[in-house]
Order: C-alpha cells, then sequence, then structure tokens
C-alpha cells in the first residue's frame, strides 16, 4: 500500500553529499577547524557554511570542539575506518548522484530515453564504492554458493567483478578468478587487488566479448539488470561457450514480482539505461535455454537472489 512516511524531502542526504562535494569531511578529517578555517580550505561562502555545519551538528556527524567543529566519533567510524561495522565509505554518494537524473522522470516517461549523463570520474568512483560496499554484505556466503559441488581450485569469471568485493571471496576460497571490466574501471581498481590471492583482472566490454574459457563458473553480478532480453541473450549464450560442459552460470539480481524493491529498482534503470530492468524468473529461465544452459531455480543467499544455471 501507499506509504505516506516516504513522502519527505532527502535532507541528511542531500546535506551530507553536499559536504563531501565541497571537501568538507575531508578537510575535517584531520581534526577540528574553525569557520573562517573551513571556509579558506572549501571557498564556501561564510553564512552557507555556517547553515550546513550546525546542521550537521545537529544530524549527529560534526561536534562543536571549543570554538571549532569536528568529525564526531560516530561520523569518522562510518566514513573512514573500513574496520568499523558502521563504515559505508562515501557509497551513499552514489545514490546523491541519481537524484537530478530521477528528477528527470516526467520527461523519461514521455521519450522512453534515460536522463542525459555525462561521463565524471567522480561519479564513477562513487558508484565503485558503492558497489564495493554493498557487494560486501554477504559475499562470502554468495561465493561458498556458487562454488558448492565445484573443483576445489576451479577457475571463475566474474563479468564486471571491478570493485574485486566478490572476486575476492572466491579467491579466498580457493578460486582462481578472472575479472573482466571495463579499462578505467581497472585501472582504477587493480592497485587494491591482493597480491596474495589468485586474480586476474582483463580489460574489456562484455557486451563484446569474454575471455577465453573454459570456466567452471561464469558469475554475473548486477550485471543482467542493465539491459534487455536482446543483450541478455546474447550474454548468455557467449557466457555458454567459455563454459566447460556441466560448467555453472549464476546470476545475482534482483528478479520482478518477487518484491516490491525488484519492481521499484526498474524504474531506477529506466531512469539510467537505454533498454535496462529487472526480469522474471521465467524469462531468465527462457534466455538460459535459448542459450544452452538449464536454469536450476533460484535461492536467497546473503540478502540476494541467486538464479544457478548449468551448460547442458
Amino acid at each position: 500500500m501507499p506509504d505516506p512516511d516516504a513522502m519527505v524531502l532527502p535532507q541528511e542526504l542531500l546535506i551530507a553529499g553536499a559536504a563531501v562535494r565541497v571537501g568538507l569531511f575531508d578537510a575535517l578529517k584531520e581534526g577540528p577547524h574553525t569557520l573562517e578555517e573551513l571556509a579558506s580550505r572549501t571557498r564556501c561562502d561564510m553564512r552557507a557554511l555556517w547553515n550546513v555545519t550546525e546542521a550537521l551538528v545537529a544530524l549527529g556527524y560534526l561536534e562543536h570542539v571549543g570554538g571549532r567543529v569536528g568529525l564526531t566519533r560516530e561520523a569518522r567510524s562510518m566514513l573512514y575506518d573500513p574496520e568499523s561495522e558502521s563504515y559505508t565509505g562515501f557509497s551513499f554518494m552514489h545514490t546523491w548522484n541519481l537524484i537530478p537524473r530521477w528528477m528527470a522522470l516526467p520527461e523519461i516517461m514521455r521519450t522512453g530515453k534515460p536522463a542525459p549523463r555525462e561521463d565524471d570520474p567522480e561519479e564513477s568512483k562513487d558508484f565503485i564504492a558503492a558497489m564495493s560496499h554493498y557487494a560486501g554484505e554477504g559475499a562470502a556466503r554468495i561465493a561458498e554458493h556458487c562454488l558448492k559441488g565445484l573443483p576445489k581450485e576451479a577457475k571463475v569469471l566474474d563479468v564486471g567483478g571491478g570493485p574485486l568485493t566478490i572476486a575476492t571471496a572466491f579467491a579466498k576460497q580457493g578460486a582462481g578468478v578472472t575479472v573482466l571490466d571495463l579499462p578505467e574501471v581497472i585501472d582504477m581498481m587493480a592497485p587494491q587487488a591482493d597480491p596474495g590471492l589468485r586474480i586476474d583482472m582483463v580489460k574489456g566490454d562484455f557486451t563484446e566479448w569474454l575471455p577465453e574459457g573454459p570456466f567452471d563458473l561464469v558469475y554475473l553480478g548486477n550485471v543482467c539488470h542493465i539491459y534487455g532480453e536482446e543483450e541478455n541473450r546474447k550474454l548468455f549464450a557467449a557466457c555458454a561457450k567459455v563454459l566447460r560442459q556441466g560448467g555453472r552460470l549464476v546470476i545475482n539480481d534482483f528478479i520482478r514480482g518477487t518484491s516490491q524493491r525488484a519492481d521499484v529498482f526498474a524504474v531506477n534503470m529506466l531512469v539510467n539505461t537505454e533498454s535496462g530492468g529487472t526480469w522474471t524468473y521465467e524469462e531468465y529461465e527462457t534466455w538460459l535455454g535459448g542459450a544452452g544452459l538449464a536454469a536450476r531455480g533460484y535461492e536467497e543467499v546473503g540478502g540476494r537472489q541467486l538464479i544457478m544455471a548449468t551448460k547442458v
């Protein structure tokens, strides 16, 4: 049913996102500052800066320290301490970046075309941060589920796996992992790969080609919702070609018709892609079958929906 409580402006996200963009939190990472010092560091208007910092104090991000303002312990843990249970880093900036595009939804509904966008290195970095953070929740359980019954040192192709979260989980469980992603993503993430793990990062566009197999497992994590039927059928056929006989394809994605979230997320893909959306299990089953892959149902693992298929 409709939720009247949802009809509110996301003020905290907008304020915190603006603070990130002007460099306010990074300026305070090293210690408290006066407003004058912050205005100089961030090149912000004093009146505007005072209003925003006071709001951030009220929201629990900042605190007054004598005549200065500084990060609260909770904000420091959330933003800068990867060991903290409350750590998110700046993954919320991906959502902040999406807001202007969602505001174009009326025009998108009329034209069927996604919101215009320009390549922005900051947005790419925010997207990777968000994907790394969200994929980290349940990654070990997902990797275990995907690898169950495969050879001990299974060969895995992680398609679009540049954030490295699931690739790392696979490798920690003994698999040799090939990660395929766009050149700019590989350049950004390669320095963060654990040299002690068997992870090979390959530059390429998975809509054009896949590395030669044969692989025991091809993993498609949050890939299929970017595209429509034609593109997904083509991708599944390419995956089948690089799988060994009896090899496994796992799709980690929203399944339309199973939750409110899946249907709402489809609108996000309407806003941001040419043909993307969320698809029913029956659609996946049909598309996979056309590529010679037999769908084996889906399971909820680590908070995610995983469809498993076998090359027959």
